[in-house]
This record gives structure tokens, sequence and C-alpha cells, in this order.
């Protein structure tokens, strides 16, 4: 159950990016993906600065802002 919690947070937290970034997304698998991976990137530099997520939203706003760092530097990297 825990992993499809974590699949649940990380296509919404990449769907938010997407809405953030103002961009058009990256498809529902795009932005599972992105959402999974940017919670890990999440975690871990919140984690860096001190900040500890617990619960649903921690967890979701945490995947979020990974997400989004994640989609910054991925469009980054497709412009240069």
């Amino acid at each position: 159950m825990g992993l499809l919690w974590f699949l649940i947070i990380g296509m919404i937290a990449g769907w938010l990016a997407g809405l953030i970034m103002r961009g058009a997304g990256f498809g529902v698998i795009g932005d599972l993906i992105v959402g999974v991976i940017g919670a890990m990137i999440g975690g871990h530099v919140l984690g860096w600065i001190g900040i500890v997520a617990y619960g649903l939203i921690g967890s979701l706003v945490a995947a979020t802002v990974g997400a989004v760092i994640l989609v910054g530097v991925v469009r980054l990297l497709k412009t240069a």
C-alpha cells in the first residue's frame, strides 16, 4: 500500500510541477516519473536545509519541490 501512495503522490507532484513551471507537462507517465524522482530529490534537498516533511501533505510538498527542481534542470539542459 505504501508503494501505491508513493506513486499517487509522485503523479500529483509531477502534475503540480508542470503547472507551476507553466509547461505542457510530460504526459501521464512522464509526470509520474518526474514526480517520483522529484520526491526523492525533494526529500534530500529539504533534509539538507533542515526541513522534515511528515504526513501526506508534507510528502506532497516535498515531492512537488523536488519535481519543480527536476523540471527546471531538465528544461535548462534542454535549451543548452
